[in-house]
């Protein structure tokens, strides 16, 4: 198989698809992979580095995108890239479709395969190649968000861990899933306090014993959410419905009973964020305010580290791309229920159930177009 990994074109995107050592696996396994000229060089990976390992390095995207049987992307394909989907080519990457219906008709226009890192699930009932960018996105928040804190960024002045003799500041998390568990270790090892929300007692219990009296639980309704994130300075939005649009559970009215300066980064946004305010920011330009505070919305907020994002999402993802690329997708995915379930596209029809309600689409299930 040809696997082409073009370069991420999204604002401030310096992730790649594939590393050298990801491309010399797939070459060892007797494929063909072409590389676009500068695709990982912004993490360190430049064109040699991907000729060294058996890489063929072309100079235009659209060669790429054309030669290739498969391509294996970190965001999904943006507007200008429209053009180069056709029919039977396997698009293998972050889709994030319920919140983005233009990109959803291209892709059903087009009559790709696409699959999608953020639906592939596993036997524990996890998501595999979303897990990796939760983690880095959860503890990235906290870095971000301590930023924002300063009054130089617009917040109100709190450092996180306070000082002997000052009261540190309090983060509120909601959602205690990976990227809500994660940004909870990074608040908590700033010497924070620290609230996290949840909705399952189950999750809440897991929590408590994993991190102990320091951190406070609280079961997630409309009145704790709203009495936690009055008196927050730094509100983490780490809310996930696999496939869905995130509920939006701050409310605008909610915003003017916060602290003037307060943060929130909603971690959410690539599914639609769960702040009411919320619109998808760049790393460019990250922030906005509305109400006094201060809404950080980066939609690919791993890219903001994308060497370590990249490495990581590549020990997740390569061997479910060579398992697309030994057997071909039909094999791949009919071999594995879980592994199906990161089917969104194929040929004109939407095949995950999820997507399909937030787009208010036709649902056809994977094993009638497999």
């Amino acid at each position: 198989m040809i696997i082409g990994v073009p370069k991420e074109i999204k604002t401030e995107e310096y992730r790649v698809g594939l590393t050298p050592y990801s491309v010399h696996e797939l070459i060892s396994h007797s494929h063909h992979v072409v590389v676009e000229h500068n695709a990982g060089a912004g993490i360190g990976f430049d064109d040699d580095a991907y000729r060294a390992v058996g890489a063929q390095v072309l100079t235009k995207a659209e060669d790429v995108w054309s030669k290739a049987d498969m391509i294996v992307k970190v965001k999904e394909p943006q507007p200008s890239e429209f053009a180069f989907l056709r029919e039977n080519l396997v698009l293998f990457t972050y889709l994030h479709l319920a919140p983005d219906a233009a990109q959803a008709e291209a892709l059903l226009k087009s009559k790709c395969v696409a699959i999608a890192y953020e639906t592939v699930t596993d036997g524990f009932g996890g998501l595999p190649l979303l897990s990796p960018m939760s983690q880095v996105a959860g503890r990235l928040s906290i870095q971000v968000g301590s930023t924002c804190l300063e009054k130089s960024q617009g917040g109100s002045g709190v450092l996180l861990g306070g000082v002997p003799g000052v009261y540190p500041g309090k983060v509120t998390v909601i959602g205690g899933g990976v990227v809500g568990t994660n940004a909870v270790r990074m608040a908590m090892g700033r010497e924070a306090q620290v609230t996290v929300l949840d909705t399952s007692l189950h999750r809440l219990q897991e929590l408590d014993l994993q991190f102990g009296g320091r951190l406070n639980t609280v079961y997630s309704t409309i009145a704790s959410l709203e009495e936690q994130i009055s008196t927050s300075d730094l509100v983490i939005g780490a809310v996930l419905l696999p496939g869905r649009a995130a509920p939006k559970l701050i409310k605008r009215d909610m915003l003017s009973k916060m602290k003037p300066g307060s943060v929130i980064v909603d971690v959410a946004i690539d599914q639609g964020g769960c702040v009411e305010t919320a619109k998808a920011t760049t790393h460019k330009n990250p922030t906005y305010v509305v109400d006094g505070v201060v809404h950080y919305c980066v939609a690919n907020m791993p890219g903001a580290v994308p060497r370590t994002a990249t490495l990581a999402l590549n020990n997740a993802t390569l061997p479910y791309v060579l398992r697309l690329a030994n057997k071909g997708y039909q094999a791949a995915l009919r071999d594995d229920k879980h592994f199906c379930d990161g089917l969104n596209v194929c040929r004109g029809m939407i095949t995950n159930p999820d997507v399909a309600d937030a787009l208010q689409k036709k649902y056809v299930p994977a094993v009638e177009v497999l």
